[in-house]
């Protein structure tokens, strides 16, 4: 498995320039989530992320998704505001939430909050489509604007409801919910394939979440394991 400084020198020359002033941030970044897998692995199970799963936090430019405000807390360990009440998660959550997927090359991956954008560009690094739902029409086109113009063609994103999933698209390989929902949206488990994973965080904006990690059995069956307490935005939908 590549270390992280090998991750950035074999990155360096496929990085746009645009990048390169936040290369030690970047590379500091990388190391911070490495040390923080290690200390949650015996919660999640993942003690070490896939190189495939850090070469992607490393090519995706962070600093694009946030603004020009937050220009130099970029590539900080911590979540950011990004405008209505929401926020692009903490880069660590990024990368544990994209592990514990599994994703395979040719996989079809339904995200439920487009939010910025950079978790849908880290999923188009490892999957071979990714389908996105934002319900608040003006970050959705934002996003759906930046993940044009840096070139990512593999995405597909949609303003809408994001508890009724995307059924036209179904089923997916992966879910990945990005914010958080007292229960687990019935038409997700429905338009997940069997085998198929889901990572979501569970429980109310005013009790303690969980990440949960869903597997669809060949029956139609889930097996639930519950991961690490987090703090993400209510997942909201329309009246």
């Amino acid at each position: 498995m590549l270390s992280t400084l090998g991750l950035i020198a074999a990155l360096a020359g496929g990085c746009a320039q645009a990048q390169e002033p936040y290369a030690r941030e970047r590379q500091a970044l990388l190391k911070e989530i490495e040390a923080m897998a290690r200390e949650t692995g015996a919660e999640t199970g993942r003690s070490v992320f896939s190189a495939r799963v850090m070469a992607a936090i490393a090519k995706v430019p962070r600093h694009r998704f946030v603004s020009a405000a937050y220009g130099p807390l970029s590539y900080a360990n911590r979540p950011l505001p990004i405008g209505q009440g929401q926020t692009i998660s903490q880069p660590y959550i990024v990368a544990l939430m994209t592990e514990l997927l599994d994703l395979k090359a040719g996989d079809a991956v339904l995200e439920i909050g487009t939010g910025s954008g950079y978790q849908a560009a880290v999923l188009a690094e490892l999957a071979h489509k990714v389908y996105t739902i934002e319900i608040l029409e003006p970050i959705g086109k934002n996003a759906a604007s930046l993940l044009q113009q840096l070139g990512y063609k593999n995405i597909e994103t949609r303003i809408g409801d994001g508890y009724a999933g995307w059924p036209q698209r179904a089923p997916f390989d992966a879910i990945i919910v990005t914010a958080a929902a007292p229960q687990v949206p019935p038409a997700l488990i429905a338009q997940l394939k069997p085998g198929g994973r889901m990572v979501i965080p569970v429980g109310a904006e005013s009790e303690v979440q969980f990440l949960h990690v869903m597997v669809k059995q060949a029956d139609g069956s889930i097996l639930n394991q519950r991961s690490l307490p987090v703090r993400f935005v209510p997942l909201t939908r329309n009246d």
